[in-house]
Protein backbone atom coordinates (compact mmCIF):
# COMPACT_ATOMS: atom_id res chain seq x y z
CA UNK A 1 0.00 0.00 0.00
CA UNK A 2 1.29 3.46 -0.88
CA UNK A 3 2.18 6.01 1.78
CA UNK A 4 -0.74 8.28 0.90
CA UNK A 5 -3.24 5.39 1.00
CA UNK A 6 -2.03 4.25 4.42
CA UNK A 7 -1.97 7.81 5.72
CA UNK A 8 -5.51 8.58 4.51
CA UNK A 9 -6.85 5.33 5.92
CA UNK A 10 -5.70 6.44 9.37
CA UNK A 11 -6.21 10.18 9.04
CA UNK A 12 -9.85 9.87 7.99
CA UNK A 13 -10.60 7.62 10.96
CA UNK A 14 -8.14 9.06 13.45
CA UNK A 15 -10.31 8.77 16.56
CA UNK A 16 -10.91 5.08 15.83
CA UNK A 17 -7.20 4.39 15.37
CA UNK A 18 -6.35 6.33 18.52
CA UNK A 19 -8.88 4.31 20.50
CA UNK A 20 -7.27 1.10 19.27
CA UNK A 21 -3.82 2.44 20.17
CA UNK A 22 -4.96 3.49 23.64
CA UNK A 23 -6.00 -0.09 24.41
CA UNK A 24 -2.54 -1.49 23.78
CA UNK A 25 -1.05 -2.62 27.13
CA UNK A 26 2.06 -0.44 27.02
CA UNK A 27 0.09 2.67 26.05
CA UNK A 28 -2.72 1.97 28.50
CA UNK A 29 -0.23 1.47 31.35
CA UNK A 30 1.64 4.69 30.54
CA UNK A 31 -1.59 6.69 30.27
CA UNK A 32 -2.90 5.33 33.57
CA UNK A 33 0.32 6.16 35.44
CA UNK A 34 0.26 9.74 34.11
CA UNK A 35 -3.39 10.23 34.99
CA UNK A 36 -2.91 8.92 38.51
CA UNK A 37 0.32 10.73 39.34
CA UNK A 38 0.58 14.02 37.45
CA UNK A 39 -1.60 15.71 40.09
CA UNK A 40 1.18 15.18 42.63
CA UNK A 41 3.50 17.41 40.61
CA UNK A 42 3.60 20.94 42.04
CA UNK A 43 6.46 22.55 40.13
CA UNK A 44 9.10 22.08 37.43
CA UNK A 45 11.44 20.27 39.81
CA UNK A 46 8.81 17.67 40.64
CA UNK A 47 8.21 16.90 36.97
CA UNK A 48 11.89 16.74 36.03
CA UNK A 49 12.72 14.48 38.98
CA UNK A 50 10.10 11.89 38.02
CA UNK A 51 11.60 10.24 34.90
CA UNK A 52 8.44 8.32 34.13
CA UNK A 53 6.23 11.40 34.12
CA UNK A 54 8.84 13.62 32.47
CA UNK A 55 9.58 11.17 29.65
CA UNK A 56 5.86 10.64 29.10
CA UNK A 57 5.18 14.37 28.86
CA UNK A 58 8.14 14.96 26.58
CA UNK A 59 7.05 12.15 24.27
CA UNK A 60 3.53 13.54 24.17
CA UNK A 61 4.86 16.81 22.78
CA UNK A 62 7.18 15.22 20.22
CA UNK A 63 10.25 15.79 22.38
CA UNK A 64 10.98 12.19 23.24
CA UNK A 65 14.43 12.35 21.67
CA UNK A 66 15.41 15.20 23.99
CA UNK A 67 14.64 13.78 27.40
CA UNK A 68 18.36 14.06 28.21
CA UNK A 69 18.05 17.87 28.21
CA UNK A 70 16.69 18.16 31.72
CA UNK A 71 18.59 21.38 32.47
CA UNK A 72 17.18 23.06 29.40
CA UNK A 73 13.62 21.91 30.03
CA UNK A 74 13.77 22.95 33.67
CA UNK A 75 14.64 26.49 32.57
CA UNK A 76 11.85 26.37 29.97
CA UNK A 77 9.30 25.41 32.61
CA UNK A 78 10.53 27.86 35.23
CA UNK A 79 10.45 30.82 32.84
CA UNK A 80 7.01 30.10 31.41
CA UNK A 81 5.76 31.73 28.21
CA UNK A 82 4.49 35.17 29.23
CA UNK A 83 7.67 37.10 28.49
CA UNK A 84 8.98 37.39 24.95
CA UNK A 85 12.41 36.80 26.51
CA UNK A 86 11.35 33.46 28.00
CA UNK A 87 13.47 30.60 26.75
CA UNK A 88 10.46 28.75 25.31
CA UNK A 89 9.75 31.74 23.07
CA UNK A 90 13.36 32.20 21.99
CA UNK A 91 14.03 28.65 20.85
CA UNK A 92 11.85 28.82 17.73
CA UNK A 93 10.62 25.30 18.48
CA UNK A 94 6.80 25.01 18.51
CA UNK A 95 6.92 21.69 20.39
CA UNK A 96 8.89 23.20 23.25
CA UNK A 97 6.60 26.21 23.30
CA UNK A 98 3.52 23.97 23.43
CA UNK A 99 5.12 21.96 26.25
CA UNK A 100 5.80 25.15 28.21
CA UNK A 101 2.25 26.43 27.68
CA UNK A 102 0.76 23.16 28.88
CA UNK A 103 2.95 22.96 32.00
CA UNK A 104 2.98 26.66 32.78
CA UNK A 105 4.12 26.46 36.39
CA UNK A 106 5.43 30.03 36.16
CA UNK A 107 1.90 31.39 35.77
CA UNK A 108 -0.30 28.77 37.43
CA UNK A 109 1.96 27.24 40.05
CA UNK A 110 0.73 24.07 41.75
CA UNK A 111 -2.68 24.44 40.08
CA UNK A 112 -1.13 23.62 36.71
CA UNK A 113 -1.51 19.86 37.05
CA UNK A 114 -4.97 19.99 38.62
CA UNK A 115 -6.55 20.78 35.27
CA UNK A 116 -8.56 17.92 33.77
CA UNK A 117 -8.15 19.64 30.41
CA UNK A 118 -4.38 19.40 30.73
CA UNK A 119 -4.52 15.71 31.61
CA UNK A 120 -6.82 14.75 28.74
CA UNK A 121 -4.85 16.88 26.28
CA UNK A 122 -1.51 15.33 27.21
CA UNK A 123 -2.95 11.80 27.18
CA UNK A 124 -4.39 12.41 23.70
CA UNK A 125 -1.04 13.73 22.52
CA UNK A 126 0.81 10.75 23.95
CA UNK A 127 -1.59 8.30 22.32
CA UNK A 128 -1.24 10.08 18.98
CA UNK A 129 2.54 9.97 19.29
CA UNK A 130 2.40 6.24 20.08
CA UNK A 131 0.19 5.68 17.02
CA UNK A 132 2.64 7.57 14.82
CA UNK A 133 5.56 5.56 16.20
CA UNK A 134 3.80 2.26 15.57
CA UNK A 135 2.98 3.26 12.01
CA UNK A 136 6.58 4.30 11.51
CA UNK A 137 7.71 0.74 12.14
CA UNK A 138 5.80 -0.27 9.03
CA UNK A 139 6.28 2.86 6.94
CA UNK A 140 8.28 5.88 8.22
CA UNK A 141 6.56 8.01 5.58
CA UNK A 142 3.17 7.46 7.22
CA UNK A 143 4.61 8.42 10.61
CA UNK A 144 6.00 11.63 9.16
CA UNK A 145 2.73 12.45 7.39
CA UNK A 146 0.68 11.96 10.55
CA UNK A 147 3.16 14.02 12.55
CA UNK A 148 3.09 16.79 9.97
CA UNK A 149 -0.70 16.98 10.03
CA UNK A 150 -0.68 17.38 13.81
CA UNK A 151 2.17 19.85 14.14
CA UNK A 152 2.56 21.83 10.91
CA UNK A 153 -0.44 24.15 11.56
CA UNK A 154 1.37 25.56 14.61
CA UNK A 155 4.45 26.51 12.59
CA UNK A 156 4.65 30.29 12.21
CA UNK A 157 8.00 30.79 10.48
CA UNK A 158 10.69 28.98 8.51
CA UNK A 159 12.76 28.89 11.70
CA UNK A 160 10.06 26.65 13.15
CA UNK A 161 10.57 24.26 10.25
CA UNK A 162 14.31 24.22 10.78
CA UNK A 163 13.85 23.56 14.49
CA UNK A 164 11.73 20.42 14.01
CA UNK A 165 13.52 17.54 12.28
CA UNK A 166 10.30 15.77 11.32
CA UNK A 167 8.67 18.86 9.84
CA UNK A 168 11.93 19.65 8.07
CA UNK A 169 12.12 16.16 6.54
CA UNK A 170 8.58 16.42 5.18
CA UNK A 171 9.21 19.85 3.69
CA UNK A 172 12.53 18.81 2.17
CA UNK A 173 10.99 15.70 0.64
CA UNK A 174 7.88 17.43 -0.70
CA UNK A 175 9.84 20.27 -2.29
CA UNK A 176 12.74 18.18 -3.56
CA UNK A 177 15.18 20.02 -1.30
CA UNK A 178 18.51 18.32 -0.82
CA UNK A 179 19.34 17.54 2.82
CA UNK A 180 23.02 17.27 1.98
CA UNK A 181 23.91 20.92 1.50
CA UNK A 182 25.50 21.98 4.75
CA UNK A 183 27.30 25.20 3.96
CA UNK A 184 24.45 27.70 4.03
CA UNK A 185 23.90 29.89 7.11
CA UNK A 186 20.62 29.53 8.97
CA UNK A 187 19.34 32.92 7.79
CA UNK A 188 20.00 31.91 4.21
CA UNK A 189 18.09 28.69 4.73
CA UNK A 190 15.27 30.74 6.20
CA UNK A 191 15.04 32.97 3.15
CA UNK A 192 15.22 30.07 0.72
CA UNK A 193 12.44 28.18 2.47
CA UNK A 194 10.26 31.28 2.35
CA UNK A 195 10.86 31.45 -1.39
CA UNK A 196 9.62 27.90 -1.82
CA UNK A 197 6.45 27.89 0.28
CA UNK A 198 3.87 29.97 2.08
CA UNK A 199 3.85 28.71 5.66
CA UNK A 200 0.34 30.09 6.21
CA UNK A 201 -0.87 27.38 3.82
CA UNK A 202 -0.29 24.85 6.59
CA UNK A 203 -3.18 26.44 8.50
CA UNK A 204 -5.55 25.77 5.60
CA UNK A 205 -6.83 22.15 5.90
CA UNK A 206 -7.15 21.64 2.14
CA UNK A 207 -3.72 23.06 1.36
CA UNK A 208 -2.23 21.10 4.24
CA UNK A 209 -3.62 17.84 2.86
CA UNK A 210 -2.39 18.74 -0.62
CA UNK A 211 1.12 19.29 0.74
CA UNK A 212 1.01 15.97 2.60
CA UNK A 213 -0.10 14.24 -0.60
CA UNK A 214 2.84 15.75 -2.44
CA UNK A 215 5.17 14.60 0.32
CA UNK A 216 3.77 11.07 0.23
CA UNK A 217 4.16 10.84 -3.54
CA UNK A 218 7.74 12.11 -3.38
CA UNK A 219 8.53 9.84 -0.45
CA UNK A 220 7.37 6.75 -2.31
CA UNK A 221 9.13 7.85 -5.47
CA UNK A 222 12.40 8.39 -3.61
CA UNK A 223 12.09 5.12 -1.70
CA UNK A 224 11.70 2.79 -4.67
CA UNK A 225 14.57 1.57 -6.82
CA UNK A 226 13.50 2.09 -10.45
CA UNK A 227 15.54 -0.97 -11.48
CA UNK A 228 13.89 -3.31 -8.99
CA UNK A 229 11.00 -5.65 -9.70
CA UNK A 230 8.93 -3.84 -7.03
CA UNK A 231 8.94 -0.60 -9.01
CA UNK A 232 5.31 -0.80 -10.08
CA UNK A 233 1.97 0.87 -9.38
CA UNK A 234 2.18 3.90 -7.12
CA UNK A 235 5.96 4.12 -7.23
CA UNK A 236 6.13 4.25 -11.00
CA UNK A 237 3.17 6.62 -11.27
CA UNK A 238 4.67 9.00 -8.71
CA UNK A 239 7.97 9.06 -10.53
CA UNK A 240 6.25 9.91 -13.81
CA UNK A 241 4.05 12.60 -12.26
CA UNK A 242 6.72 14.20 -10.12
CA UNK A 243 9.86 13.78 -12.16
CA UNK A 244 9.29 16.79 -14.36
CA UNK A 245 8.23 19.10 -11.52
CA UNK A 246 11.26 18.20 -9.43
CA UNK A 247 13.60 18.76 -12.32
CA UNK A 248 11.90 22.04 -13.03
CA UNK A 249 12.32 23.62 -9.61
CA UNK A 250 14.26 26.84 -9.54
CA UNK A 251 17.64 25.79 -8.22
CA UNK A 252 18.49 23.47 -5.37
CA UNK A 253 17.91 24.44 -1.77
CA UNK A 254 19.87 22.59 0.89
CA UNK A 255 18.56 22.46 4.45
CA UNK A 256 20.62 20.23 6.69
CA UNK A 257 19.28 19.01 10.02
CA UNK A 258 22.58 19.84 11.69
CA UNK A 259 21.58 23.48 11.26
CA UNK A 260 19.11 22.98 14.09
CA UNK A 261 22.06 23.36 16.41
CA UNK A 262 22.86 26.73 14.88
CA UNK A 263 19.33 27.98 15.47
CA UNK A 264 19.26 27.48 19.20
CA UNK A 265 22.46 25.78 20.24
CA UNK A 266 24.50 28.84 21.05
CA UNK A 267 21.68 30.33 23.06
CA UNK A 268 20.80 27.18 24.97
CA UNK A 269 23.97 25.17 25.46
CA UNK A 270 24.43 26.65 28.90
CA UNK A 271 21.16 25.15 30.03
CA UNK A 272 21.90 21.53 29.18
CA UNK A 273 22.71 19.27 32.09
Amino acid sequence: MSTISSYQQISKNLSKWQAIEAKKPEVSTANKYFQENIGKVKNADDLIKNPRLFNYAMSAFGLGDRTYAKGLMKQVLQQGVTSSKALANKLNDPNIQAFAKAFDFAAKGADTTKSSTLVSSVVNRYTENALETDQGQQNPGVQLALYFKQHAPSITSAYGILADKNILTVVQTALGISPLTKAQPVDTQYRLLNQKLNIKDFQDPKKLEAFISRFAAMYDSNSVDPTSASYTGAGAANAILLGASVAGTDGVIGVDQSLLLQIAGKRTSAYFA
